[in-house]
């Protein structure tokens, strides 16, 4: 993707055709070697660090004209601070590996028209001072650039809103996992939905069963009639849709049983979005004994004269929960009872997704996204009067 950005883009194919050494990492446009003065009137070289506004594959006018800069505060050839782009100083970790030490503001008359404009405007303010003390220093190296970043992101376009906001850090703490979703239901399917959103390494989808009808009024998005006509094993529908984003994305048309749970080696987490029955008892014990942690999610509904009264429920188990009396003997392993009136596959998506929301919330604290002080197992949600508890301190 950074490849193909930098040849459909003028902006940012005229900067490297100048010779500035620019790169694409994260969400974020980066130009490094820029040649600057520090307070003892030493030349040295950083880095300007920009957010980056995509439609698509294409460059949008810069949404700001604050950028970032890694290296110490640049100065004059006297050693002077170059004051006027003075904005904020503060130790900024970015994510994706990239920190600053300053934000710099310098705005034109009608801001900047490109990421060209932006870019070597900064470069030439930062600049302009280290080449009175050495004619030869230049911004521009023209540095022979092979963009291996292509191959190592797992989404098919960049994603650009976690940096522009700062939390790039936090984003980063979600890469590198696999996932197993096991269960494309209603609730499954809401959590394919938020997870290839993430940068997870791999998100390993489990289900046997075609996409049909009543799967199509409690699953995210809107297939269409000839979707429904065509009767696609589940994992294949929503993979061919998912992988439009995200390149992680590993169909699994099987059932989890004695005989296929070795397909379920090599992830390190599990979303258990599944009916209760013998199945899942293996399931649990193969989990437990590989030290994998998962989020079970569930819910009860009953009808009455007043409407759909019932719980959510959202368990959680890791090695630290196992070591005592856990939350994780709370997962049902037997057969719902006869007045549960959710197994009959009853229409209730917004009940599928907040369930989802819920396990996806919780996962992304264990990983360190979300604060998490009380570090809760098992949480319920009670639809008449709207109540979330935490059950391990309830």
């Amino acid at each position: 993707m950074s490849r193909a950005l930098f040849s459909r883009n003028a902006d940012l194919a005229k900067l490297r055709e100048e010779g500035y050494f620019v790169q694409i990492v994260g969400g974020f446009l980066v130009m490094r070697e820029v040649p600057y003065v520090d307070a003892h009137r030493k030349v040295r070289k950083g880095t300007l660090i920009s957010s980056l506004a995509l439609a698509g594959d294409q460059t949008r006018p810069p949404d700001t004209h604050v950028i970032h800069f890694d290296g110490d505060y640049p100065c004059f050839a006297d050693g002077k601070p170059i004051a006027a782009i003075a904005h904020q100083t503060a130790h900024f970790q970015l994510g994706n590996g990239l920190t600053a030490e300053h934000a710099f503001s310098s705005k034109p008359e009608g801001g900047y028209r490109d990421y060209h404009h932006k870019m070597s405007t900064y470069a030439s303010i930062i600049s302009g001072p280290a080449a009175v003390i050495d004619t030869t220093l230049s911004p521009r190296p023209h540095r022979v650039i092979d963009d291996e970043e292509d191959a190592e992101s797992v989404f098919n376009y960049v994603e650009t809103a976690s940096d522009r906001v700062g939390i790039g850090a936090l984003t980063a703490r979600l890469a590198g996992h696999r996932i197993a979703i096991i269960g494309l239901g209603g609730s499954g399917s809401y959590i394919l939905d938020m997870l290839a959103k993430t940068p997870v390494a791999e998100i390993r989808i489990f289900d046997p069963d075609e996409f049909l009808q009543h799967n199509a009024f409690r699953a995210p998005g809107a297939p269409s009639l000839d979707d429904l006509r065509d009767a696609p094993l589940k994992v294949d529908y929503f993979a061919a849709i998912y992988s439009r984003m995200h390149r992680g994305i590993t169909a699994v048309p099987n059932a989890i049983t004695a005989e296929t749970i070795d397909l379920l080696e090599g992830i390190d987490f599990a979303f258990l979005s599944l009916d209760a029955g013998e199945a899942k008892a293996a399931l649990v014990e193969w989990l437990h004994a590989r030290g994998v942690g998962f989020v079970d999610i569930g819910m009860g509904l009953e009808l009455g004269e007043q409407g759909l009264s019932g719980i959510l429920r959202v368990t959680t188990s890791t090695l630290e929960s196992r070591t005592k009396a856990g939350p994780h003997n709370r997962i049902p392993l037997a057969g719902g009872g006869a007045g549960d009136i959710y197994a009959s596959n009853i229409q209730v998506a917004d009940l599928n997704a907040l369930n989802a929301v819920l396990a996806v919330i919780k996962w992304k604290k264990l990983c360190g996204f979300y604060c998490d002080l009380e570090r809760e197992h098992h949480s319920t949600y009670t639809l008449d009067g709207n109540m979330l508890l935490n059950e391990d301190q309830s």
